[in-house]
């Protein structure tokens, strides 16, 4: 059975007057009908870049796909014209922006933000898209929905504004959804009861799921593969279970290491990760992740280690020239 999504070896640049930022060098990956992908690493390494450029969403100038292949149904979407994409976003593909706040207007009621992409792609009159627009609130765990059509986006919580963009996201039925960050400007309560309430609307419409976080706790239960993400190109890739089981690139190791344990009876200080994330517009020779690495030595400094299967587990993607000597020590 072909990938639902399929990206090949996706390079997207920004032109800038500093010279050329390598924000996505070279990542590759698939995501299967009605499975969760889960896209984790530091602010910066390029993870909601490559989300915005399946969509073709990133600025062109200065960004620029320069290379790769974005094959969602067997169709490049590279290739893909402003019309044909125009049909695919939102229909087929749908995202969930990071700020929730910025990504609805504020001037139009919600109801009309709502109704907007079901009038346009699925052909619905205006009072079929209102009761489908209600059906969503209620399924999202909004209140009294349909009181609230009218309303407009200041008068919604933080944690409300969320879930009418996962309601708005829903609305046409998308085979895949594309959810960056969908829980940064949110508490810790609410972050559990959006995160629950993802996974309780993908089991009910079957779609297939990228989530974008820097927090490995938020894909622990969610994701069925993760994969991580530094300065651009990922670096471990594997299912959720092998990842948090047997790390093997010493970025997820620390990555790990620095979230906080119920069961840690020795209380141990979380890890921290020595320096900066690199510059993308020089970025490092080698190993990118080399210069904060406690294992580094002259190889990751002269040689950038391919993205290879770990023997340890299967399908257990490593890129790291000493995973098996760091380890051991």
């Amino acid at each position: 059975m072909s990938h639902l999504l399929e990206i090949n070896n996706l390079r997207t640049h920004f032109f800038t007057r500093e010279g050329v930022v390598h924000a996505v060098d070279g990542i590759s990956y698939t995501v299967d009908r009605g499975k969760t992908l889960g896209i984790v690493g530091e602010s910066g390494c390029g993870k909601s870049v490559g989300a915005m450029t399946i969509m073709k969403l990133i600025p062109m100038p200065p960004g620029r796909i320069v290379e790769g292949e974005i094959l969602f149904e067997g169709k490049d979407l590279t290739k893909a014209s402003e019309r044909q994409l125009q049909s695919i976003r939102g229909n087929d593909i749908a995202m969930i922006f990071q700020d929730p706040m910025t990504s609805l207007n504020p001037v139009l009621r919600i109801g009309y933000q709502l109704t907007e992409g079901m009038r346009i792609h699925l052909g619905m009159s205006k009072q079929e898209a209102q009761e489908r627009a209600v059906e969503l609130m209620d399924a999202v765990g909004i209140p009294a929905g349909r009181n609230r059509l009218d309303d407009y986006p200041h008068q919604f919580s933080g944690g409300m504004r969320q879930r009418v963009m996962i309601a708005m996201a829903l609305s046409c039925d998308p085979k895949l959804l594309i959810a960056d960050e969908p829980t940064t400007a949110l508490d810790v309560t609410i972050q559990a009861q959006i995160i629950d309430l993802l996974e309780q609307l993908q089991d009910q419409f079957g779609m297939a799921m990228l989530l974008i976080t820097h927090d490995l706790g938020v894909v622990a239960g969610v994701s069925d593969d993760i994969v991580v993400m530094y300065a651009g190109k990922i670096v471990e890739h594997t299912d959720t279970d092998e990842l948090f089981g047997n790390p093997q690139h010493p970025y997820t190791e620390a990555l790990l290491g620095s979230i906080p344990r119920l069961d840690d009876t020795r209380r141990r200080e979380l890890a921290n990760i020595p320096g900066l994330p690199p510059d993308l517009v020089n970025p490092p020779s080698g190993c990118r992740f080399h210069p904060r690495c406690r294992y580094a030595t002259q190889i990751c400094v002269d040689k950038e280690p391919p993205l290879a299967p770990y023997d340890g587990g299967p399908g257990h993607l490593v890129a790291c020239w000493h995973y098996r000597d760091s380890r051991e020590k």
